[in-house]
């Protein structure tokens, strides 16, 4: 290394990758088997640099790396620490394994195979779980999250399926709109869910009747009442969403009542 004025590092062909503000004097670190940093010669890199340089590791102590981050295309960002502050980082990240292990009740060596199992348990039971509120939903009858909208009426002729769902979320909804199309065989099927504050619909139609009604139109019907904007998908299949959940009965309504 050596230190020369920021035009001088500059003029050697030192990069400043920092954005900073230099003084009057910067340090040039130039990395390679030959010339020195005011010549390029062989190396392959010669660089401002903004950080501490010392002669050898034991001025610095104990070292261990905490992040490293992307800064851009080909840059990384390595922050560590060293010294006292690295031994309480270290003493720390102990006490929290120590913490981990306890609650996952597993030794220290053993946590990755437990975290990764119970990660794995919690993935089964979530599709379990999706599967028992599809079935329920499709199940009629009344139930402690379904409401009086659940039932399967017709109306001109048409028959129409319609059910709200609590905490059944928007990516489920499509599934359900199929199966009930298959299970009224032909008309319209409206499924709403609501789920962490938020509320999505979907809408179905059968094959046979696309020429009569279109689900796109319809389910921004019941967008509109949710709070939403627009809503896409085919004439026989939409999706739309919204942040207001007390409105799902009116978005059901709205589209029955444009049959």
């Amino acid at each position: 290394t050596r230190l020369m004025t920021p035009d001088e590092a500059i003029e050697a062909g030192a990069l400043a990758l920092f954005g900073e503000k230099y003084g009057d004097e910067v340090r040039v670190l130039a990395m390679g088997e030959d010339g020195d940093a005011d010549n390029r010669g062989g190396h392959y890199s010669v660089e401002l640099c903004g950080g501490t340089h010392v002669s050898r590791l034991g001025d610095i102590g104990l070292f261990t790396v905490t992040q490293e981050t992307a800064v851009a295309s080909g840059v990384r960002r390595i922050e560590a620490m060293t010294g006292h502050a690295a031994r309480n980082y270290l003493k720390e990240q102990v006490d929290v394994l120590g913490d981990i292990a306890g609650i996952v009740k597993a030794g220290q060596k053993d946590l990755p195979n437990r975290i990764a199992g119970l990660l794995d348990e919690k993935k089964r039971l979530e599709r379990e779980l999706a599967e028992a509120k599809k079935a329920l939903a499709l199940g009629g009858g009344q139930s402690s999250n379904t409401d009086t909208h659940d039932a399967i009426t017709e109306i001109n002729g048409t028959k129409f399926l319609g059910k709200i769902v609590q905490g059944l979320p928007a990516k489920e909804l499509r599934g359900l709109v199929d199966d009930g199309k298959k299970q009224i065989d032909s008309g319209v099927v409206v499924f709403i869910g609501i789920d962490e504050g938020k509320v999505g619909i979907a809408v179905g139609v059968t094959k046979d009747l696309t020429d009569q009604f279109d689900a796109v139109s319809m389910v921004r019907l019941g967008a509109d009442k949710l709070g939403g904007k627009g809503g896409g998908g085919r004439p026989d299949m939409a999706q739309a969403g919204g942040p207001n959940t007390d409105a799902a009965p009116e978005a059901l309504d709205a589209i029955k009542a444009s049959l």
